[in-house]
């Protein structure tokens, strides 16, 4: 896979397509960690003399402009963080990107509107998701990938786009794979692996493949409801998907047979509703044992004796990768398991890596030093399907 610093880029018009997909409350940006994220490769482009044109997406909206989805925030606050002018285009594709495009001069920069206001970057059929790479290639020379949290999309941006233009990973997809191997080849031992979120079903891909190469898994967030009920203990009205204890039974079977400790919490918070995340009104938590929470109580959070617990079972660690809350650490009342895992990293020796997403998000929100850990990556769900062995088709596109 080549890098930038493969490419001649002095003088060129580059595309960089980067992971701007930032949280937004009534247009302010709540999280930057990612467009803090793509400034230093952009910054060695412009310092080269590129002609950059970066684009993203920002959430989900259904393939026409809205405003509440608009990348104009985004280009303010990556201008702040550039402290250079950035060129915003209205659109995709249309007079107003080309036109920005052609206005830049060697060391200057332009950003697309959100490449999802456009029908054929989420394409499924191939015709129409080309036709859209077809004009995105006719705004550069060369391509740059630098948005790994959406490298698992066969999006026009991220899979087509870079079969026509002479391509190359940028400096953040470089070192997110770098880090990632270190997770699947030649892991340094004890390889301890804590996993949270709301829902089991969305890891049970990475647990199955985890199985085979952890030494120890921890589960926390609204998904240990689901392990709890597999081992058959009552968990009230916590978040549970039955459908999915029968899968679990297996897992926890098989680690068994194959010596793997799955460690679950002993004690949770719970609370009769779940908290309101505006306001932060205190929830009235309770603490109960994890294996007798009764009608009526939902389990929010793990309680402190599993925060010891978790803690002592990171300490030995050589290497850890964590993705997934504690509980809804949005909430004060709510934050302490997740606080208590990330302080858990912070104080350990070995390599630890927060998986993105909710994790990443979390380690911000509770005002925690980003640099004490190994690696914070920038996409959750990209790397839980590189662990899982999955072929990610953005890095496939950008494979020589």
């Amino acid at each position: 896979m080549k890098t930038i610093d493969d490419l001649a880029v002095a003088g060129q018009r580059v595309f960089v397509r980067a992971d701007l997909n930032v949280p937004l409350a009534d247009g302010t940006i709540t999280d930057d960690g990612r467009i803090r994220a793509a400034v230093p490769s952009i910054t060695k482009l412009l310092d080269a003399g590129a002609r950059v044109v970066v684009a993203s997406h920002l959430g989900r909206p259904k393939g026409a402009p809205d405003p509440a989805f608009s990348l104009a925030p985004v280009a303010r606050r990556l201008g702040e963080l550039l402290g250079r002018d950035v060129a915003f285009a209205t659109d995709t594709v249309g007079d107003s990107a080309r036109d920005a495009v052609a206005g830049l001069a060697d060391g200057q920069l332009a950003l697309l509107e959100n490449l999802r206001f456009n029908p054929g970057e989420t394409s499924k059929d191939d015709a129409e998701r080309g036709a859209f790479a077809d004009q995105l290639a006719a705004l550069a020379d060369l391509y740059v990938g630098d948005g790994f949290g959406a490298v698992h999309r066969k999006h026009a941006s991220v899979f087509d786009l870079p079969a026509r233009l002479p391509h190359a990973a940028g400096g953040l997809i470089a070192t997110e794979v770098g880090v990632l191997k270190q997770l699947t080849e030649d892991v340094r031992r004890p390889y301890v692996v804590v996993l949270g979120g709301a829902k089991v079903s969305d890891k049970l891909g990475v647990i199955d493949h985890l199985l085979e190469r952890a030494d120890r898994i921890l589960i926390g967030g609204g998904m240990a409801y689901t392990f709890l009920a597999a081992q058959g203990h009552e968990v009230g009205d916590s978040l549970l998907q039955a459908d999915q204890v029968p899968a679990v039974q297996e897992y926890l079977r098989r680690a068994d047979e194959l010596g793997v400790e799955f460690v679950l919490p002993v004690d949770v918070i719970a609370a009769k509703e779940f908290p309101d995340l505006r306001t932060k009104a205190p929830a009235e938590p309770v603490e109960l044992a994890a294996d007798a929470i009764p009608a009526g109580l939902q389990g929010l959070d793990i309680g402190p004796r599993s925060q010891e617990l978790f803690a002592a079972k990171v300490a030995d660690a050589a290497t850890v990768f964590w993705n997934g809350p504690m509980g809804v650490f949005e909430h004060p009342d709510f934050a302490g398991g997740t606080r208590a895992v990330a302080q858990a990293l912070l104080d350990s020796s070995a390599f630890t890596v927060v998986g993105g997403g909710d994790s990443a998000a979390a380690v911000r929100l509770l005002g925690l030093d980003e640099n004490g850990f190994g690696h914070i990556s920038t996409g959750g769900g990209a790397s839980l399907e590189y662990l899982e062995g999955k072929t990610l088709p953005g890095l496939a596109a950008l494979e020589d």
